[in-house]
């Protein structure tokens, strides 16, 4: 029987105990043995903290997100064996697809999320710089840095995958190593997810530690900057986080623990209507998915009073529509519990349901492919509360499996009162198209809920449902459930950083902060700041403009083109008891105006503006006055491109238009796409020209078997060619799907890698050379370099064909060449 390993201080280490016995919750047959007997805590805490957190916190923010990135794809292309193990847990296909590949795609989302908003360095500038002195010779502001310390993550049974995913997602991407501590019940699937993480060598030494088990004495051992994530019951929860180490220590610890969700259905949504329907198919599946298996489960249904039998019965037969068995089977859409000793566990529960609640509802479903005896099979099971505000059982009690409460309720006032009795939930659901009644109960329950779901006709259709945490929302409660936060987007990630305040002066904060602070010193140079590549930007880079006389005919003319005639602009005869003294520019012309003066007219590396932040204008500008601007690069912020765009960063510019006076008139921030420094040849013939006086009949090839004639030829040949008349009938056709990656391949800085085939050489064909000598062949590729620039000049829009890559534009064939040539080059160590 396999024995489960356990994973810390990076070796893969087996347990010394008998362990736990894992079964087949469908079948009921041993799967495995998760055993944590032996395992030194105490050192694989030191491990994370030391060696963990050295590696994570070095890394910047952009750079752990890309490293989430391969980590998913690197699953991902693995994922036919989880669900395999996951049919063992008593999951369908569909309940597994939430939880693999939901956990992938919630590192997926942080990935996006930290290559879109977050900084290329290791620590966060959070929040605006304050000016705390009168002449801003003193300023304050906040960095986030990773909570020196690990984070340990004890999770439920019910998400093996995800469960464990969402919250690496956040604590690695902030830069904290986590020991995962998964349920013993489904660790077996954990562990092959874990064991592939590791495998992929994405990760960094001592990122992750895994121990699959009974957790022992491994929270004695945290101290001051470690962190605990505890998913499951509100008991354990409490135990664990007043422990003296956890207490004592002022360790962060964050509780998901039970939640009595509930979903009301409107006053309005009378059967027959969208909202009925919506809201049945919505309670079906809250109580089937995952066995209700689910900590967002519906557990209390709120209904109004006068439809209670209709809920009941319209309930009552879409249940018997639910068919339960063995997972791998296609009738099957409910599985079973996860064990057993879950099994025993929700017949308890629903016991003490019923000593005050009356079970309307208890499916005798035929099993498809599976057995009561061996697997832990549950029919759904549907209790009525007829007394809600008097009895308290279903407000207190969750049974964790497929049980739910019906319950009446008069008015909005009512609805809102019986939501809040389930003193702490993650998400509570309600499903009606009256705007005022939703309205008025989301509001009135917010203070309960960690997430209020509104569903109607409107919006049915992309809804992800009432129990589907999403990365960017907030998963947590208050309360009975937990009072914690997960996800969030990037506030998921304050759970396991510091926030420092810094002061000092403008250079310092700059220094300090990677971000220009106005009043600090400006670099200027001789290069305008937009003929450098993202990787030539520094912070602090300044241009001073020539001044600019505003003029009446120019507010004359930018109302014209603008159609912005308010008054202050175009009367002066309104201007008593206003601001102003006399006609004044608009603010966007100053902008404008101010681009002008600042912008370069010559192509550069500034592919296009990127968008405006925070412009203010603090002073009238009139006719007669002179402006000047100051161009300042304020930060610097990478960027992942994807699909047919020229790899780039953003660079946040900071605009200070002035007066003649020196006065400040208006400040903005504009963000520019800087194309970053590509590694392939510029294909320019001069430099090809160049590059090629180093090359002799002697130089010698670092891979290949072209000579160097050869080489030039070769290229010569393929140059012709993408402005020539290949045919693609004669060629091997490119599956669409396989082209399109291929043509955005162009677009990035990969390299064409040594011992590619040429598509024009037949089997066994050995090139022969065609010019007398190496210096003829590179006269003849300089004059058809010539030609092909001449040709793509006159014929800006042509495409030809490439047997490679399909149909290519002007743009794609430069690409291509340009990789071309810096590939060959690179052949003979030109380049």
């Amino acid at each position: 029987m396999q024995k489960l390993k356990n994973y810390i201080h990076g070796e893969w280490i087996e347990g010394t105990g008998n362990g736990i016995p894992l079964y087949n919750a469908v079948t009921g047959e041993q799967v495995a043995v998760s055993d944590t007997e032996g395992l030194n805590f105490e050192q694989a805490l030191d491990f994370g903290r030391t060696v963990g957190y050295k590696n994570l916190s070095s890394m910047t923010f952009y750079d752990r997100g890309e490293m989430l990135k391969k980590v998913a794809l690197y699953l991902l292309e693995r994922k036919k064996k989880y669900y395999d193990l996951s049919y063992k847990t008593g999951a369908t296909h569909a309940d597994s697809w939430v939880d693999i590949e939901g956990g992938f795609g919630t590192f997926f989302t942080y990935s996006g999320l930290a290559k879109r908003m977050l900084p290329n360095t290791p620590f966060w500038v959070d929040g605006e710089t304050q000016k705390i002195s009168a002449n801003g010779t003193f300023l304050g502001t906040h960095i986030l840095t990773p909570s020196e310390g690990v984070s340990v993550q004890i999770n439920a049974y019910n998400f093996p995958v995800w469960g464990m995913l969402e919250k690496l997602s956040t604590s690695l991407l902030a830069g904290v190593p986590s020991i995962v501590k998964p349920s013993p019940y489904g660790s077996y699937l954990t562990n092959a997810v874990f064991q592939d993480m590791i495998e992929s060598g994405v990760l960094p030494e001592g990122a992750i530690q895994l121990v699959c088990g009974e957790p022992g004495n491994i929270l004695d051992y945290v101290q001051d900057g470690d962190s605990v994530l505890f998913t499951g019951s509100a008991t354990t929860g409490r135990k664990l986080k007043s422990l003296p180490s956890v207490s004592g220590n002022s360790v962060r610890f964050n509780m998901e623990a039970d939640s009595l969700n509930c979903s009301i259905l409107g006053l309005d949504a009378k059967p027959r209507t969208p909202e009925f329907d919506l809201f049945i198919k919505e309670v079906r599946t809250e109580m089937t998915t995952k066995a209700g298996q689910k900590c967002t489960a519906i557990r209390r249904i709120i209904v109004p009073e006068n439809l209670i039998g209709d809920v009941q019965n319209a309930l009552s037969k879409a249940l018997d529509q639910i068919k339960i068995g063995n997972p791998l089977s296609r009738e099957t859409r409910m599985g079973s519990l996860v064990g057993r000793q879950q099994y025993d566990e929700v017949v308890r529960k629903v016991d003490i349901l019923k000593t005050e609640n009356e079970l309307i509802y208890d499916g005798k479903h035929e099993l498809v492919d599976a057995d009561y005896e061996s697997g832990a099979f549950m029919s759904p099971k549907l209790f009525l509360n007829d007394s809600p505000f008097t009895k308290n059982i279903s407000h207190d009690v969750e049974a964790f499996g497929p049980v739910s409460t019906l319950m009446p309720y008069k008015d909005a006032e009512e609805a809102a009162a019986l939501a809040k009795r389930g003193k702490g939930s993650l998400v509570g659901s309600i499903i009606s198209h009256d705007e005022k009644f939703v309205a008025e109960t989301s509001w009135k329950m917010a203070s309960q809920h960690g997430r209020i779901f509104v569903l109607n006709r409107d919006n049915a259709k992309e809804s992800t449902g009432h129990g589907s945490p999403l990365p960017t929302l907030m998963h947590g409660g208050p309360g009975r459930a937990g009072g914690g936060e997960e996800m969030g987007g990037l506030n998921g990630l304050h759970f396991f950083l510091q926030k420092t305040a810094i002061q000092g002066s403008p250079d310092i904060l700059t220094a300090i902060t990677k971000v220009y602070q106005q009043g600090a010193e400006k670099k200027y140079s001789d290069k305008h700041p937009f003929q450098k590549y993202f990787e030539e930007v520094e912070v602090g880079d300044s241009l001073e403009t020539a001044g600019r006389t505003v003029t009446d005919a120019d507010i004359v003319n930018f109302s014209n083109v603008s159609w912005d005639h308010f008054y202050a602009h175009t009367d002066a005869t309104s201007l008593s008891g206003t601001i102003f003294d006399k006609t004044v520019a608009h603010g966007y012309f100053i902008l404008s105006a101010a681009a002008g003066l600042f912008v370069s007219g010559k192509k550069g590396p500034v592919i296009a503006n990127y968008g405006l932040e925070n412009c203010s204008f603090f002073k009238p500008v009139y006719a007669g006055d002179t402006i000047t601007v100051y161009l300042t690069a304020k930060e610097k912020i990478n960027r992942g491109v994807k699909g047919r765009n020229i790899p780039s960063g953003v660079v946040k510019w900071l605009v200070e238009v002035v007066n003649q006076r020196d006065e400040v008139v208006c400040v903005a921030t504009i963000l520019t796409l800087v194309a970053k420094y590509s590694p392939f040849i510029d294909f320019k013939v001069q430099n090809i020209q160049k590059k090629l006086n180093g090359l002799t009949e002697n130089s010698e090839k670092i891979f290949g078997d072209m000579t160097p004639q050869l080489m030039v030829e070769h290229l010569e040949e393929v140059l012709r060619n993408g402005f020539g008349n290949l045919k693609p009938e004669d060629f091997p056709e490119i599956p669409a799907e396989k082209l399109e990656k291929l043509q955005d391949w162009l677009y990035t800085d990969k390299k064409i890698r040594p011992g590619a085939d040429y598509p024009l050489l037949k089997e066994g064909e050995v090139p022969q050379n065609k010019n007398k000598n190496l210096d003829e062949a590179k006269v003849k590729l300089i004059e058809t370099l010539k030609e092909f620039t001449v040709y793509f000049k006159e014929n800006p829009f042509a495409e030809h064909y490439n047997p490679r890559f399909g149909h290519l534009n002007k743009e794609m064939m430069e690409l291509f060449q340009r990789k071309h040539f810096t590939h060959h080059f690179e052949q003979f160590g030109l380049v």
